[in-house]
């Protein structure tokens, strides 16, 4: 199911408090001396950037209509999207591909916790300078769309208006191929300036029922009401046409046919980072700084994800992710060539020479890599939400496993500046 949103009906007095709330504090908060701003999306082909947001959802289930509700558990869930702009038409609007990862669970480490890199998820999508969206039923992602949608004129601080949105819900699971689309009237107040952005409140209420699915299968379930809120403060850049960030409450709930309740409520933040793909001059400048702190056994290069820096034969006690002394110097040097690129993510890979099953080797790259990244994270390179893992055991090699040298090679662990 979506991971941010799958549904409530018990929530509208909930969300006019948190509604009030937020009303109450927008005369004090917000420079209404601005003027009038003309919100629009700039683009230019070529542009990537990337959207990382961190969820804190509690999930909530009733297991029939006269069970009560329980906490089934809670989460931080990081949702991170990179994209291109591949092509701006003459209206301008811009044509987008999209990838969407989710990492649900963090893992912990001697030094902390780390995020996993999760499934990833392609979209193609367009966008309007308005903020409408052009967008095929075979991508679920991403999860909302027309939000936000902007007059066509300019707006005065504290003006209103209200547009057509849609949440997009991934119910495969339940035999539904297509996205499941909820729609909603959202409705906007220009707040005015606060900290250099233009500051948008929207938000929406929303309620569906389907009465009936006919390509329901046997004994699967199905959702027969669809209800929930959101209340977003949206922080735009009306210099660069682009949203810096943004926070989030929502609560959405989803009633089945055969009585279960799904309860989701939380809040969520995110960031918008335009970001350059790494150069030949970076990896020029990179290679010269690894030669200046005597760094052995590393070398970089520009791959399809960005810049990645390798560490060959690194040295864990044996058949284990405890990290020897010596490498976590090595690793201090490290930090200091990625502390020149704090605008990028980092995406941290586990390898393995091949010893043992093809499963040790993973479990093993994979426990290798959030050893790095945990150590990464201590040394202050990173902080956790910026810092991915992804073991890849012994499916990569770079040398022969027939040799001490092949293997030694094959037993690295590369840390990749992502481009995007």
């Amino acid at each position: 199911m979506n991971i941010k949103k799958i549904i409530s009906i018990l929530v509208f007095s909930t969300a006019a408090c948190i509604y009030t709330s937020a009303q109450a504090n927008q005369n004090n908060e917000y420079d209404t001396t601005g003027g009038k701003v003309l919100f629009q999306f700039k683009n230019t082909k070529g542009d990537t950037y990337r959207i990382l947001s961190t969820v804190e959802e509690s999930v909530y289930i009733k297991q029939s209509p006269s069970a009560p509700l329980q906490l089934h558990h809670q989460a931080t869930i990081l949702n991170r999207v990179s994209a291109e702009v591949t092509d701006v038409l003459e209206d301008g609007t811009a044509v987008n591909e999209c990838s969407f990862m989710t990492s649900e669970n963090s893992v912990s480490t001697g030094s902390g916790a780390v995020f996993e890199y999760g499934k990833e998820y392609k979209s193609v999508f367009k966008r309007s300078p308005q903020g409408k969206y052009t967008i095929s039923d075979e991508y679920f992602m991403p999860t909302v769309i027309d939000v936000p949608v902007f007059k066509t004129t300019e707006v005065s601080p504290n003006e209103r208006w209200t547009s057509k949105g849609f949440e997009l819900h991934d119910l495969r699971m339940m035999n539904i191929p297509a996205p499941y689309k909820v729609p909603f009237d959202a409705e906007y107040q220009y707040l005015g300036k606060k900290n250099g952005f233009d500051v948008i409140n929207v938000k929406y209420e929303m309620y569906m029922e389907t009465p009936s699915i006919a390509t329901i299968n046997g004994n699967d379930d199905y959702p027969v009401q669809m209800s929930g809120w959101s209340d977003e403060l949206i922080y735009f850049n009306s210099e660069s046409g682009q949203i810096d960030h943004y926070t989030e409450s929502f609560r959405i709930v989803m009633n089945t046919y055969y009585g279960m309740s799904y309860d989701f409520r939380g809040t969520a933040h995110a960031e918008v980072t335009f970001t350059k793909p790494a150069s030949e001059e970076n990896v020029a400048e990179v290679q010269e700084k690894i030669e200046s702190l005597g760094i052995e056994n590393v070398t970089v290069k520009k791959d399809e994800i960005g810049l990645t820096l390798s560490i060959e034969n690194i040295q864990f006690k044996p058949d284990s992710a405890y990290l020897l002394d010596s490498e976590k110097e090595k690793l201090k040097k490290i930090v200091q060539i990625l502390e020149a690129y704090p605008e990028k993510d980092i995406l941290v890979s586990g390898h393995t020479a091949l010893a043992g099953s093809l499963e040790s080797c993973q479990k093993l790259s994979e426990l290798r890599a959030q050893a790095v990244a945990g150590q990464l994270i201590s040394m202050g390179a990173r902080d956790s939400k910026h810092i991915f893992t992804k073991g890849y055991g012994a499916s990569k090699p770079i040398g022969s496993n027939s040799t001490a040298e092949g293997k030694a090679k094959n037993r690295r662990v590369e840390i990749t500046l992502m481009d995007k």
